[in-house]
């Protein structure tokens, strides 16, 4: 069976797995004694293994084995977490999150074994059993006789296997051919959480040193976990005895391997060639070795079976963030929506084929009506499927704070609220980048030196806020910061000295337009360049970013108080309330969502301001974008004519827009215009209308 059909599946857990370890491992750092946190990161990192070693990629599993020994050990209260070991495991979730992301790209691991990090991992393990006092001589002497104890019971196991006359003509054939035939027990460990697992991948590892004759239990029933700890095979092979033992202790979780090989004569009895049983002792600590898991059969078949060569497939790439997962009560009220849409349905047909009398038309606008009704009613519940709480994204920054406040050398605490807050999925998964970007500037430019702090009478360890919320038809997130605050006249002189803006300029310039020069290209007033920031990347990625998401950035700053940074997202990119308008003889759609009024002004009332039109709006200087002269169409309207203008806002601007006529409110749905259409920036999309006329889309924000 091929594997990589469940490639998605695998890497969509491996991320939540791998969230869930940072989360806990960050709350293990400060509260080390904390069983709960230690239990769950077990847990997280043996299924992680499992999850590696069942999709054949060895290397991750090598490493979440050593991972979930390191946290064995903590959980039998052999280690105390220390700040070291802290720092190793995260090295270690880096490491995994590089694999994750080559599978992501190639469907492969990669070939980086990380081997110093399996040392580091093995130098914690050695010493604990360094400080762990030797056993007394007594003691040892009794585990001895106890190994041969449990040595000799194995021995006997399958000594006593009841054999059929097909199972013994098999194995006598197979003994005159030169074959070997061999007795293997099988004991599993006793923390070992999944059994029939384990077994499995023992009776994988053994069929491709051999045949498997018979089983005891039947194979069945150790599929079906109907055993205690231990199993027994008869197997027949051309690999030594010690071959066919590794290959079955190289499974991890596996405590013992013996084995013996056995003569079968004429009369059916088969007895040991030899008087010791050759072992194979496997602690729990050891690496996991070869423990792949390449595919599930439908059923195992206990009797020999040629092999045919196995095909191994190269998956192309995987395609991740496809999926959402859905409430089961949300599906049912879909479910229940579209049955109501069927029986509307069936209403009109049979309405279409009655008579039609002078009450028909009532009837037929009651089924209309309705329909309109379980549409709307079908939209949101689909909009309700397609939210996701931003949690998903906010809850890797915890632990990118704890880096950077370790890089950076300043004390720092990230405090977050409204990670529950709701977002379509295409934006969610769109917005971690720019809240990254602003989070390293509060740490790096934001947050001052502990002296500095210390001068100005604040605390030692700045505060980084994220808060979400929902504000209307809008999630509003902002990152807030006790730091510095931006520096206006630095931000000014800087533009100077890099000729973005000239001296005359900057002296007309307010401050929010200064600070707006922070989101040009390649600008930055770090004085040096560092691993955090320094670059000029950044801030024109969180805008340009920001707004192809319908959304905008807002700053709010006081000088040595701090800075917050203000991110207004649309709840949902696929249908909106929108304004229908004309312009030219072609109809446009507008967004309510930055809409403020509708105004009809007369000609007399445009003043030219700097050779531009501007009206004054009940004391407000509003410049005029006439649509007609960015759409390069002919107005239908005479210069001695009133003007429609529609008032539209975007953070604190606002602009009027000049149209020919109005239309009135519509939902609609987005379709995008594809790669061709990108350069032209105050289009978003497009609408089909319900006469199966295309309208375009107009983005506000882009023409202010």
């Amino acid at each position: 069976m091929d594997v990589s059909q469940y490639l998605e599946i695998f890497l969509d857990e491996t991320k939540e797995h791998l969230q869930a370890l940072n989360t806990q491992i960050l709350e293990l750092e400060s509260d080390p004694e904390n069983m709960d946190v230690i239990n769950e990161i077990f847990r997280a990192a043996h299924s992680l293994k499992g999850m590696a070693g069942t999709m054949g990629y060895k290397r991750m599993q090598t490493l979440t084995h050593d991972m979930e020994n390191v946290f064995s050990e903590v959980r039998n209260g052999n280690i105390k977490v220390t700040p070291d070991m802290i720092d190793v495991l995260f090295r270690c979730l880096d490491a995994l999150e590089e694999y994750n992301n080559n599978i992501q790209e190639t469907a492969d691991e990669g070939t980086n074994d990380n081997e110093p990090l399996i040392k580091q991992l093995n130098d914690i393990l050695n010493q604990n059993k360094k400080t762990q006092e030797a056993p007394t001589d007594n003691a040892a002497g009794e585990q001895k006789v106890q190994e041969a104890k449990e040595t000799e019971t194995s021995a006997d196991k399958w000594d006593h296997i009841p054999l059929d006359e097909s199972q013994i003509h098999v194995i006598l054939a197979a003994q005159k051919q030169g074959k070997k035939v061999y007795g293997l027990n099988v004991v599993v460990q006793d923390s070992c959480i999944l059994k029939a697992a384990r077994a499995f991948l023992v009776f994988k590892a053994v069929e491709e040193k051999g045949e498997i004759i018979v089983s005891e239990p039947s194979a069945q029933d150790v599929e079906d976990e109907k055993f205690d700890k231990d199993f027994t095979l008869i197997v027949l092979s051309d690999a030594t005895l010690d071959e066919v033992i590794q290959a079955a202790g190289s499974v991890s979780e596996i405590a013992n391997v013996t084995g013996a090989p056995i003569v079968l004569e004429n009369n059916s009895s088969y007895h040991p060639l030899e008087e010791t049983a050759a072992e194979q002792e496997k602690p729990e600590t050891e690496a996991a070795g070869a423990e792949t898991a390449q595919s599930l059969p439908e059923e195992r078949r206990a009797k020999p079976a040629a092999k045919a060569p196995e095909k191994k497939q190269t998956p192309g790439k995987p395609v991740v963030n496809r999926t959402v997962r859905v409430d089961i009560e949300k599906l049912d009220v879909l479910m229940n929506l579209v049955s109501e849409l069927i029986i509307a349905k069936n209403s009109l047909v049979s309405f279409a084929n009655q008579e039609h009398d002078q009450t028909s038309g009532q009837g037929f606008n009651e089924q209309i009506e309705y329909i309109e009704s379980v549409t709307t009613n079908l939209h949101e519940s689909v909009m309700k499927v397609r939210m996701v709480p931003i949690e998903s994204v906010v809850n890797k920054f915890p632990r990118m704070i704890r880096d950077l406040s370790k890089t950076l050398g300043k004390k720092m605490e990230l405090y977050m609220t409204g990670e529950e807050t709701e977002l379509d999925r295409t934006v969610v998964d769109e917005i971690g980048d720019p809240l990254m970007h602003l989070l390293r500037n509060a740490a790096d430019h934001g947050l001052e030196s502990a002296e500095v702090r210390a001068q100005r009478g604040k605390p030692e360890t700045g505060s980084i806020c994220l808060d979400a919320y929902q504000d209307g038809n809008n999630v509003i997130i902002e990152v807030k910061d006790d730091g510095n605050g931006i520096d206006v006249e630095g931000v000014k002189n800087k533009a100077i000295e890099k000729n973005v803006i000239t001296p005359e300029q900057a002296a007309n310039m307010t401050e929010k337009e200064i600070i707006n020069l922070l989101f040009l290209p390649s600008f930055s007033t770090a004085k040096k360049v560092t691993d955090v920031s320094g670059r000029g990347v950044g801030l024109d990625v969180v805008r340009s970013k920001i707004e192809s998401l319908s959304g905008e950035v807002e700053v709010k700053t006081k000088l040595g108080v701090g800075s917050t940074w203000i991110i207004r997202l649309p709840l949902t990119l696929a249908i909106i309330q929108a304004l229908m308008v004309v312009v030219g003889g072609e109809k446009y759609a507008i967004s309510l969502g930055s809409i403020q009024t509708l105004e009809d002004i007369e000609p007399s009332e445009v003043k030219l301001v700097q050779n531009k039109e501007v009206i004054n709006l009940r004391g407000t200087v509003i410049p005029l974008i006439r649509l007609s002269e960015v759409l390069d169409v002919e107005s239908s309207r005479s210069a001695d004519e009133n003007l429609i203008v529609v008032i539209v806002k975007k953070g604190d601007k606002m602009a009027g827009l000049v149209i020919d006529e109005l239309i009135g409110q519509q939902e609609i749905v987005i379709k995008s215009l594809g790669k061709y259409m990108k350069q032209c920036k105050f289009i978003s999309g497009a609408t089909i209308l319900g006469d199966g006329e295309v309208a375009l889309i107009l983005d506000a924000n882009a023409l202010i």
